[in-house]
């Protein structure tokens, strides 16, 4: 199904709301934000779409209501003849979510759960209210959760993975916090205030120099450390020194006043 025609036919199911450099994605499909196959696909075509715009620094991703993120894909997108085609939509998504340059900021409250957990993982940061709850049930539909399966283990290890994903443990927002899953969690009520601030304060950084950072991390994150930390010299070395916006900040400093930033 083409972009355009996933667009036209389902129009409401992910809205895009656009601030100067930050853009924010809600998932809308009550109660629970379950995502069928024409959603995921216009939540992937959404996230190309802020790709390719050069202003947008921040991402918001967030779950339209007050009972969800988003309670995980359709049971009826999981049978046999159609597993396949929403695994390729579901996994492109999460491609893109990972691979995009702006900064990804999962805002979670309620059920986070299967794929919506899935999707959440995936963002840079992650905060959540204290009524998140978080869980990958995909056991009970006889799979098991193949974006987890990769994401996870590297961040809390393969037992706490297994646990997720054979168990059906639900981990709390202060639990999830703990485990280092959660990057911030807030009171119910504080999450709007908190990623506002938290995309607002990101937002107002160089441009340039945001995107730098988090390719070394990026490069810290998939990389072995002896090769992780040459990539991020070089990229020091061969992509940040040039920079206008470097001199800048070191001169705003100096000079006690706000940087201008050149975006170069």
């Amino acid at each position: 199904m083409s972009s355009e025609t996933v667009s036209n036919i389902f129009p409401n199911t992910v809205h895009l709301h656009r601030d100067p450099r930050v853009a924010t994605l809600t998932i809308d499909r009550p109660p629970l934000n379950i995502l069928d196959i024409p959603t995921i696909d216009l939540l992937g075509e959404r996230i190309a779409e802020l790709a390719a715009d050069p202003e947008i620094l921040v991402i918001v991703l967030r779950g339209h209501g007050d009972r969800a993120f988003s309670a995980g894909v359709a049971v009826q997108d999981h049978t046999p003849d159609r597993v396949g085609p929403m695994l390729d939509s579901l996994h492109g998504t999460i491609r893109r979510l990972r691979d995009i340059e702006a900064i990804t900021i999962a805002a979670v409250h309620g059920h986070c759960l299967g794929g919506g957990m899935e999707l959440a993982m995936a963002c840079d940061l992650v905060i959540a209210s204290d009524d998140a709850r978080f869980a990958q049930p995909e056991i009970e539909l006889g799979c098991f959760p193949p974006v987890a399966s990769a994401l996870l283990p590297s961040r809390i290890g393969a037992g706490l993975t297994l646990d997720l994903a054979l168990a059906g443990r639900t981990l709390t927002a202060e639990e999830a916090e703990r485990l280092g899953l959660v990057t911030r969690r807030v009171l119910v009520g504080g999450l709007d205030h908190c990623v506002h601030e938290i995309a607002e304060r990101i937002a107002s950084r160089s441009a340039p120099v945001v995107r730098l950072a988090k390719k070394a991390v990026r490069a810290g994150r998939d990389l072995p450390f002896p090769a992780a930390l040459a990539e991020t010299e070089r990229i020091y070395k061969e992509e940040l020194l040039p920079l206008e916006d470097l001199a800048e900040g070191a001169a705003a400093f100096l000079e006690k006043r706000r940087p201008e930033w050149k975006g170069r």
